[in-house]
């Protein structure tokens, strides 16, 4: 059941219920877009703590529910749109961040770092 409040987020919420999907959805279209993202690093670090088993459970919550939204194939500005296409996305993440910023470590941080000087070969997760 939806509120006011969750009307159109209702696939991200269903997908953030699912951890292992949104890891494969997660890598796969960051890989593909992380040229165009400005915030990718910023996403990465989020990613890191939204699986830290140390992230208490409302802070991983969050988190998953904004990044299943970035990996969803469809939102309210289609991604494909130049310079607009991920500002729905960048804003929905950069809400959940300022949320729970105080659990984004200095090591999430820096595994989000290792990972894009790596090109984004996250390997095995350094935070698991």
């Amino acid at each position: 059941m939806s509120s006011e409040h969750s009307v159109g987020y209702e696939p991200a919420d269903r997908l953030a219920r699912d951890p292992d999907g949104v890891r494969r959805r997660f890598w796969h279209k960051l890989k593909r877009l992380a040229v165009k993202l400005p915030f990718a690093e910023e996403l990465l670090a989020a990613y890191y703590c939204a699986f830290d088993r140390q992230t208490p459970r409302h802070v991983q919550a969050t988190l998953l529910g904004a990044i299943a939204y970035f990996v969803l194939p469809f939102d309210f500005v289609p991604d494909m749109l130049p310079l607009l296409g991920f500002t729905d996305d960048a804003a929905i993440l950069a809400t959940a961040i300022r949320m729970v910023a105080s659990h984004i470590t200095p090591e999430h941080r820096a595994a989000a770092r290792a990972a894009m000087a790596r090109g984004l070969d996250h390997g095995e997760d350094p935070v698991e």
